[in-house]
């Protein structure tokens, strides 16, 4: 147990070495290098055309998740009544 314990322990210190030194890694670059200079971004109201495309993109949303959440409970429903039914068979 403390021989495992020890070569986890000095697994991890050489992993941490290894990404400290700068090896080549897959992983995508913290948030704080993508972002730019604050004075650079400026805010610019929508338009009333704009603010419609996504209240409608919104609403459509909406509508499917409805329309997934009906047909499972149409599902689970039709499931029941068909247990129900083979019970009073059995």
């Amino acid at each position: 147990m403390n021989k495992r314990s020890l070569t986890l322990a000095a697994a991890a210190l050489l992993g941490g070495l290894a990404m400290s030194a700068g090896a080549a890694s897959a992983a995508p670059l913290s948030v704080n290098t993508v972002q730019s200079d604050p004075s650079l971004v400026s805010t610019v109201q929508m338009t009333r055309m704009e603010r419609r495309m996504m209240e409608r993109r919104m609403m459509k949303r909406r509508m499917m998740e409805r329309r997934m959440d009906r047909r499972m409970d149409r599902r689970r429903m039709m499931e029941r009544r068909m247990d129900r039914r083979m019970m009073n068979r059995m």
